[in-house]
């Protein structure tokens, strides 16, 4: 695998060239410097604004697309970590803190969705995936609990890192998979027949086939690559099918849909989080440690919420 460098984009295959992935802004742009731990960021179409977390302060950010000011969207936030939307708009938040997954209702109020499986309390949600029938998914290792940092200092009741579904009917919480190390990231294929997990433990993203019951067995899709300290976070599509992901380190990885490592953005920080926005869903925005980065690109992500246009769009 040859390696060609153009600052901030590393091509290790030519189909990160041919893809458009090398095409659009030059440079990062940064949004925001001052986070502990930048998490969870989530474009919110109707408002222009990113939302994002930053843990171990224990509040949340949003920065605006119109005129570019950042504020405190809420603090004493339960340590939240990763954010998403449903399919009415609302967000979709993991509280390591507080270990539940809660969403805020268009009035502000919160709903919690999920805070304990068979009596038990969570561990420290982390991430979560809305499928396109209103089903929430969501990761639950420990990172929340093994210090003060990020959350509070606790044992698991569980004593395991699963992975989670919330029925949108009744609201029941469900194992569907129970074979990590730590899950982290997920992300449903744009047709929603698998599911994408990284392990950041492990060093590995695994994918699931998705049917009726749940997911299948799952296998290994890709590994962390051999240099430096790379390890996976969360994961994003783009509408040609590739995946990418956050991998802390070594910056962001860019797979091709056979599961071949096809390029990298460079970051100056350790790469936390991914996720699109803006009116063309081709930027890029990125949380690496202190700071909020962005890149408009050549390439445009898929809806967080599943196939097809939502109304609120």
């Amino acid at each position: 695998m040859s390696s060609e460098r153009q600052g901030l984009y590393e091509m290790l295959d030519d189909r990160f060239r041919t893809g458009r992935c090398m095409n659009g802004d030059d440079a990062l742009e940064v949004l925001f410097t001052g986070c502990r731990w930048a998490e969870g960021p989530v474009y919110v179409p109707a408002w222009r604004q990113l939302v994002w977390s930053d843990i171990p302060n224990d509040r949340m950010l949003r920065w605006d697309e119109e005129t570019g000011a950042v504020s405190v969207f809420r603090r004493d936030a339960g340590h939240t970590n990763g954010n998403t939307l449903d399919r009415e708009g609302r967000l979709i938040t993991c509280e390591q803190g507080n270990r539940r997954v809660t969403r805020t209702e268009h009035d502000g109020t919160l709903t919690v969705l999920a805070d304990r499986w068979q009596g038990k309390r969570l561990n420290s949600p982390n991430d979560a995936a809305v499928k396109s029938d209103g089903s929430i998914w969501f990761s639950d290792p420990d990172f929340g609990i093994t210090s003060d940092y990020e959350g509070y200092r606790a044992q698991s009741e569980i004593g395991a890192n699963n992975l989670y579904r919330i029925d949108p009917g009744t609201g029941e919480v469900r194992l569907v998979a129970d074979c990590f190390g730590a899950p982290n990231g997920l992300v449903f294929s744009p047709d929603e027949r698998q599911l994408y997990v990284s392990d950041t433990r492990a060093g590995f993203i695994r994918v699931f086939d998705v049917d009726d019951d749940g997911l299948s067995e799952g296998r290994v899709f890709a590994k962390a690559a051999a240099r430096g300290k790379a390890r996976f976070d969360n994961l994003r599509f783009d509408d040609g099918g590739r995946l990418w992901a956050a991998a802390m380190d070594d910056g962001v990885h860019c797979y091709d849909p056979d599961g071949t490592l096809i390029g990298r953005l460079n970051v100056p920080e350790t790469v936390s989080n991914i996720s699109w926005g803006g009116a063309k869903r081709n930027r890029l925005f990125i949380t690496a440690e202190t700071s909020l980065y962005s890149v408009v690109m050549g390439v445009t992500g898929t809806h967080p919420t599943g196939p097809g246009r939502q109304p609120w769009l």
